[in-house]
């Protein structure tokens, strides 16, 4: 089976809109791998707007599943992963500024960075994967890297399916043939939803893990509303 690991930003975005602790990141986490997650994904950036630095170091001591580290290497980040020890660091090229990920690596520019940043990752036991568009020479790029894993930015798939052109798949199967040809696993995410994510398993081979978050979370709103608004509605009779 293709784990799942959920993307908890918004759930830290939510909170960080009000002050305090609700909703309680951890317990939310908590109940997340009670619930079946078999991983959880925290994407912390520099100006801490949705996951805090500190939420990570928790999460570090409390996830019993899986914790995936996504980001940028900057020093701030290299430093905060070395600190933590998640099970696996996924590193994306975004910039500071970014609302969310858009692209993937230069895997042949940006090689001898990437490696550079990859050793010091695996050198404590941290399981490494490189955000990569879905084109064979950014994955042949990739391996030559030393890293363990790719994640196939998802983006693209995800629109051309919902516009009924489900042929736009083809550059992801051909991505994921060679990244198993090459001995890197396979992960992927960004857009993936309930909607696109079955046809996408079913097409992508030895797909190892999926990471899910902004859709989920509001499907999770719009198939929870119903439960909550009739708990209220008993509440008040």
């Amino acid at each position: 089976m293709t784990k799942l690991s959920v993307n908890v930003n918004k759930i830290a975005t939510l909170r960080n809109s009000r002050g305090g602790n609700v909703p309680n990141l951890l317990q939310v986490v908590s109940d997340i791998e009670d619930f079946g997650a078999q991983g959880i994904t925290i994407h912390p950036r520099p100006d801490e707007r949705h996951i805090k630095y500190e939420d990570a170091r928790q999460l570090g001591k409390t996830v019993t599943t899986e914790l995936n580290m996504e980001g940028n290497p900057i020093d701030k980040f290299i430093d905060l992963v070395l600190e933590v020890a998640p099970t696996q660091v996924t590193l994306v090229p975004d910039s500071v500024t970014a609302i969310t990920s858009n692209a993937g690596w230069d895997t042949i520019t940006h090689q001898d960075f990437l490696r550079e940043v990859i050793g010091t990752f695996k050198a404590r036991n941290i399981r490494t994967s490189i955000f990569v568009d879905p084109d064979v020479s950014m994955v042949n790029g990739a391996a030559k890297t030393g890293v363990d894993r790719i994640e196939l930015y998802t983006e693209h798939y995800a629109k051309n399916y919902e516009d009924g052109n489900k042929q736009a798949i083809q550059s992801f199967i051909d991505a994921a043939k060679a990244a198993h040809e090459l001995g890197l696993g396979i992960n992927a995410g960004h857009d993936l939803s309930l909607n696109n994510i079955k046809y996408f398993k079913e097409n992508i081979p030895n797909l190892l893990e999926v990471s899910i978050g902004h859709a989920l979370i509001c499907e999770s709103l719009y198939l929870g509303l119903e439960n909550v608004i009739n708990m209220y509605l008993h509440r008040l009779r």
